[in-house]
């Protein structure tokens, strides 16, 4: 195994990692964990389908991070100051959907904290981590979601060049940067071994 995915007999996919890929993954999901907040757990008593219609915030979070993993469904940060309409569809979007994309976004990522807790290292320090078809998808989704809410930490856009990926060893954005592009390619494998 190279360190990224590869597909399995099955549909799945499987990645060799050692002791410090497994440590940095899990810290970062349990870290995705808590930007995304705990859910909402169900009253004792409280009809089970009265979740089904909670009604979600309306307002777009003002975390950087979060507003990447949960973007306005209309127009987003470009919206003009006086297109009402826009404000207004978003927040109604929002209310009605942020609730279950926060559920599966923590689904996605405790898939990934536990699937990784039952890894038995060899006595080399690495293990391959196998993993089905449904686990292979709720990777992708939670490597996607920390590859977002780490760009939004370093603010990644389009323009930047090949010096953001150069960066000086003294530079702090280092360690993320490394871990973002690192991400990028276990991302990338990943999708391979999705495709027919």
């Amino acid at each position: 195994m190279s360190g990224l995915f590869e597909a399995v007999p099955g549909g799945g996919a499987a990645v060799a990692l050692d002791e410090v890929e497994v440590s940095i993954l899990r810290s970062l999901a349990v870290q995705l964990l808590e930007l995304v907040g705990p859910g909402d757990e169900p009253i004792e008593g409280e009809d089970p389908l009265a979740s089904l219609f909670a009604e979600g915030p309306s307002e777009p979070p003002k975390d950087p991070a979060l507003a990447r993993l949960f973007p306005d469904a209309y127009g987003g940060p470009d919206v003009k100051p006086d297109d009402d309409e826009a404000r207004d569809l978003s927040a109604e979007f929002r209310r009605y959907t942020e609730n279950d994309l926060r559920a599966r976004k923590r689904d996605d990522a405790l898939a990934v904290v536990r699937s990784l807790d039952t890894l038995t290292m060899a006595g080399d320090g690495g293990a391959v981590l196998e993993l089905g078809p449904d686990e292979s998808r709720q990777w992708l989704g939670a490597l996607n979601d920390l590859r977002l809410a780490i760009g939004a930490r370093l603010e990644v856009s389009d323009d930047d060049g090949e010096e953001f990926y150069r960066l000086p060893d003294s530079d702090p954005r280092k360690p993320m940067v490394m871990a973002y592009l690192w991400l990028g390619g276990l991302q990338e494998s990943l999708v391979e071994t999705l495709l027919p």
